[in-house]
């Protein structure tokens, strides 16, 4: 199975700042042997699916609406974004924080990213207190279980693994997940999806890690069992420290 590594660029970057990045960093990546996202602002998508075309470098979306149409101020959907994106980021911390997307929404998200084509990602992971709380697996397995509900065909579904307490907001002290760390949530993980659907499935859906993942802990992140790639925040805006992480998932 490939890696997949994944840029979040978040709320950053205009549409000539995308492509100014994704000139410099197509050549940086051309014979890269894992499969690579970037997931602009949605100002940005036409213009880097522009400059990305006919590369390895797949567009992807960082969130949408669950419906197709309708009475929903500043939103988009997912038929607005067909056009230019192959992948779509589902419940991102940020979302879940800021927005206030609880499971259900994030469900409804899903099911509709995913029966319109798109490759989707679902974030999971927990808070700070919630882990200094003992309470990890029990916040991973609910957002799972309700998150997945409904879902019968994973064949387009990528899991990520974000805990919030492994990026700048989410804990004074923050510091990446160490690769033991990292890959015990990625074994507890596989052990829910298989409960949910069954063991074969389980080992085929890819389990990305995301927090903090950069230049320096990429490739012993990477090298873990049940790590299949990266969920990359601040790293990605830098075409060459974004590059880095791409090879060291070779």
């Amino acid at each position: 199975m490939k890696k997949l590594i994944a840029a979040n660029w978040k709320m950053n970057k205009t549409g000539a700042e995308a492509v100014s990045f994704l000139k410099e960093f197509k050549p940086l990546v051309k014979d890269a042997n894992a499969d690579i996202v970037v997931c602009p602002s949605f100002t940005s998508l036409q213009d880097a699916a522009k400059e990305a075309k006919g590369s390895n470098v797949h567009i992807g979306a960082q969130n949408m609406h669950f419906e197709d149409s309708g009475a929903f101020t500043g939103d988009i959907s997912p038929l607005m974004l067909k056009d230019f994106c192959e992948y779509a980021i589902i419940g991102h911390s940020e979302r879940r924080e800021f927005f206030k997307e609880d499971d259900q929404m994030i469900n409804k998200k899903l099911i509709s990213a995913l029966k319109h084509g798109f490759k989707a990602i679902l974030c999971v992971g927990e808070t700070w207190e919630q882990r200094s709380n003992n309470q990890t697996e029990d916040v991973l397995e609910d957002q799972l279980v309700k998150g997945l509900d409904g879902i019968k065909d994973t064949a387009n579904l990528t899991v990520a693994y974000e805990p919030v307490w492994a990026i700048s907001r989410g804990n004074p002290n923050q510091k990446a997940a160490t690769k033991d760390d990292a890959e015990q949530a990625h074994v507890f993980i596989r052990k829910v999806l298989a409960g949910i659907f069954d063991e074969d499935t389980a080992k085929k859906i890819r389990i990305l890690y995301g927090g903090s993942m950069k230049p320096e802990n990429a490739k012993e992140l990477l090298a873990m069992k049940n790590i299949d790639g990266g969920l990359v925040g601040n790293a990605s805006l830098n075409a060459k420290s974004f590059a880095e992480v791409v090879k060291a998932a070779q």
